[in-house]
């Protein structure tokens, strides 16, 4: 069975427990703007004219296309019914609508989630319209709730194309602390890192201009920017956030190291009290990740535990979800911050992929942040990977 197959099903499974009749994805011109879902229902192939796709609670898998695109759809081997048009589809999306009379009709948009929020507004005016005059105007819903579960709930498959991702990521942070010596600069040991992921043949968990992020000292501004021109010192701190994407999946991984300084043997107390830190924000964390717990509800633990060491509170959300891509929607483990929406109150589940990921900056040495990807169980949250235990000391 195909990776879409296995999705399509599982979507079928949600509209089951979710009691929702019909889930419809509605799009034209993909190539242009591209719905988050098609990867899961069509995979990497686009859709030309307004196209429908509809999934029921019932079983139905059916696919309103083109006419030069139905045999493409139905090589996929997903869709039961396959309806092609040449020049309208407002009629046959419209009575096929009718003909499965769903009290509920899910689109794709959220307020919480933007991989949930694939309809555009003027595809939801055209519905609106072909619809007029039916009830189904007044039946619409948000599909975000079918759209976190389906995203969020890894299949095995999925899980180890995460596992293989995250795997290479550590091979590339341990030849890259074995290359790095002082007097590089950010920009080359990058471009390293760039050549490995040739070598291992993966590509970018996000763009490359700033993948990965190498943060060398305490005079460079950590955030979603790229590495400089500035050199690696004794005494500095180096951080890292580095993710590939294996197969489509991505890992989305943070390191530390320290580059001793003549005569130390050890980081200084003061990196190491703030790596003793932020592992202990992460491993707490990890222990409370259950089931039916809160987003909101770890990221306070972590937080918490920063503040409580006399550390600044960091301004972003503990952990976010993994996937097809490195910010993968959905629950949240996050405050309750306005730009946040509802995501920190979502429930976590079981096959959820998640980050963890608190830091602090030590004004004289450079940030210290570390990143961990874990997938949640029935027994709890799972190490993807080995996380990083010790501080990686570098010869200066």
């Amino acid at each position: 069975m195909s990776l879409i197959q296995e999705k399509v099903n599982q979507a079928v499974q949600i509209l089951k427990e979710q009691d929702i009749d019909l889930w419809l994805t509605f799009v034209r011109e993909t190539s242009g703007v591209r719905d988050p879902v098609l990867s899961f229902l069509i995979g990497e192939s686009d859709l030309t004219w307004p196209s429908a796709l509809i999934l029921t609670k019932r079983g139905d898998k059916i696919a309103i296309v083109g006419n030069l695109e139905k045999e493409a759809i139905k090589q996929l081997d997903v869709f039961d019914e396959i309806v092609g048009f040449d020049t309208a589809v407002s009629k046959i999306l419209r009575e096929t609508i009718t003909r499965l009379d769903p009290k509920q009709i899910a689109v794709n948009v959220s307020k919480n989630n933007v991989h949930a929020d694939g309809l555009t507004h003027a595809m939801y005016e055209f519905l609106v319209e072909y619809l007029a005059g039916t009830p189904y105007p007044e039946r619409i819903i948000s599909a975000e709730p079918i759209i976190n579960a389906l995203r969020g709930r890894k299949t095995r498959t999925e899980l180890a194309r995460i596992q293989k991702a995250v795997e290479i990521t550590d091979e590339i942070y341990k030849r890259t602390f074995a290359f790095i010596k002082v007097g590089m600069t950010e920009i080359e040991i990058a471009n390293y890192m760039h050549d490995l992921m040739k070598e291992y043949s993966v590509g970018y968990a996000w763009p490359r201009e700033n993948n990965p992020a190498v943060n060398s000292g305490p005079n460079k501004v950590v955030g979603h920017n790229g590495p400089t021109e500035i050199k690696v010192e004794p005494g500095h701190i180096i951080h890292f956030d580095f993710g590939v994407k294996y197969d489509g999946y991505c890992s989305d991984i943070q390191r530390i190291a320290y580059v001793l300084r003549e005569g130390e043997t050890d980081a200084p107390v003061e990196i190491q009290r703030g790596f003793i830190t932020i592992r202990t924000a992460i491993e707490k964390s990890r222990e409370a990740m259950k089931i039916g717990v809160t987003g909101n509800t770890i990221d306070t633990i972590s937080r918490e535990i920063v503040t409580d060491s006399g550390y600044p509170e960091y301004m972003y959300a503990l952990g976010h979800q993994l996937g097809r891509v490195a910010h993968d929607g959905g629950a949240l483990l996050g405050p309750l911050w306005e730009k946040y929406g509802d995501s920190p109150n979502q429930k976590i589940e079981a096959g959820q992929v998640f980050t963890i990921e608190p830091g602090l900056a030590l004004s004289n040495y450079g940030y210290i942040g570390l990143e961990e990807d874990v997938v949640v169980t029935e027994e709890g949250a799972l190490y993807i990977g080995d996380p990083q235990r010790e501080i990686v000391l570098l010869k200066g």
